[in-house]
């Protein structure tokens, strides 16, 4: 726990305020309470916390509206939301100030337990990344400063964009599954800079065809020819035939679409690298896929004709679930990580879930569950037939090296 945890308390029940206090105090923190959001703003601005707990219901301006001025702040600290409001409510919070930029490190319901609240503090502590967000990056100097089309550009002529690796596992039994390959950048200057601001400028640049064709020659290559090379699956037959089995999913930008080449493009970096189409596996957003209904279902139709799979990514958050998954040929269903991470505290979560999972399968679909970070969550996906699980609880995402090495003992253990 860093020294410089500090945690900013704004609740109308005073009794509540000291209650928190107290146990932020026994989680390492210096603490600061107070019962209205005009002291809470001046406390913002002059303590600089590093961690805050905020309740919904109060009275002049409540929760909702305080994030969204901490929004409008920039404000970088982690956020504890608290209440006595139902599950959904306190979920439909959670994902607005998700949706407003804000960390929120996790969601207490009122009456709470001490040892729940303290365990979250200690979880996240202030040079961590959020617990509820596992897709952001942490805070960078790269975030708070305008990227433009050339520094971009640069990147890519630089080598700058590199991947890193989550694993995924089966819920079943909890063996190795395979990869999601991730694009991250790095700036020199700025340092790390979040996916959410440089793949939206690619795609409005123009440059989105050469950043996905870039980070997939480096994606395939890794899956190849490096995984297959390393010592964990060179030495032992029996891993060996299981790198043979595992897969690799790729997000694919709706605009790539457009790539006409693309299909034999990626086609061809298999081929060189020994890769099994069958064993690559294309993630699209519902949405991505709506942007240009006929080019996505010719491009999407020939890359299942070539052999690679497809998973509808964030199946839940859209419009046209349902359409796309008629439409489409897709061969895997992947549950959007807002219900997984809710799904603890939340019976509504586990019932989209459960239901999605069931959908995907009368429908021959693998389905695959993201943004698992508890073992209850872990354990109902497997309870309920759910295929492939990935998220904290299993493994961050890794550079290329530290995926083989966190692949060597998770195998060891395994079996």
């Amino acid at each position: 726990m860093s020294n410089d945890n500090r945690l900013l308390i704004l609740d109308d029940d005073a009794l509540i305020a000291r209650t928190i206090g107290v146990i932020g105090e026994s989680a390492g923190f210096a603490t600061r309470i107070t019962t209205a959001s005009e002291a809470f703003f001046r406390l913002l601005d002059e303590w600089q916390p590093s961690h805050i707990a905020l309740d919904l219901v109060m009275p002049y301006m409540d929760g909702v509206e305080v994030m969204v001025e901490l929004a409008r702040r920039e404000c970088r600290a982690q956020i504890l939301i608290t209440s006595g409001v139902g599950t959904r409510v306190l979920d439909a919070a959670r994902r607005s100030a998700v949706e407003h930029g804000l960390n929120i490190a996790g969601v207490v319901s009122k009456p709470f337990s001490p040892g729940d609240l303290r365990k979250l503090l200690s979880e996240s502590d202030s040079e961590g990344e959020p617990a509820a967000t596992p897709d952001r990056q942490p805070d960078a100097l790269g975030d708070r400063m305008e990227i433009t089309t050339h520094d971009l550009e640069r990147a890519l002529e630089r080598g700058e964009l590199s991947m890193v690796y989550q694993p995924k596992v089966h819920c079943a039994d909890g063996g190795l599954a395979g990869f999601e390959a991730l694009v991250r950048w790095h700036c020199p200057v700025r340092g790390p800079i979040a996916p959410g601001l440089f793949i939206p400028l690619a795609e409005s640049s123009g440059l989105i065809e050469r950043l996905t064709r870039d980070v997939i020659a480096q994606a395939i290559d890794w899956f190849g020819r490096r995984l297959p090379a390393s010592e964990v699956f060179r030495n032992n037959a029996w891993y060996a035939s299981l790198a043979e089995q595992l897969t690799l999913s790729i997000n694919l930008s709706a605009r790539s679409l457009d790539d006409s080449g693309f299909v034999d493009h990626v086609a061809g970096l298999c081929d060189r690298a020994g890769v099994d189409p069958r064993r690559v596996v294309f993630e699209l957003t519902e949405t991505s896929a709506m942007e240009d209904p006929v080019a996505s279902l010719d491009l999407l139709t020939r890359l299942r004709m070539k052999g690679f799979q497809l998973s509808i990514d964030d199946f839940g958050t859209g419009y046209s679930s349902m359409l796309q998954l008629v439409r489409l040929p897709f061969s895997e269903i992947k549950v959007d990580k807002s219900f997984v991470i809710s799904s603890a505290r939340s019976p509504e979560s586990r019932t989209v879930i459960r239901s999605i999972v069931e959908l995907g399968h009368s429908l021959g679909l693998q389905a695959t569950a993201e943004g698992v970070e508890d073992r209850e969550t872990l354990d109902y996906l497997g309870q309920i037939g759910c295929d492939l699980a990935q998220g904290y609880l299993i493994a961050r995402p890794m550079d290329g090296e530290a995926a083989l090495a966190w692949a060597g003992k998770h195998l060891n253990d395994w079996r």
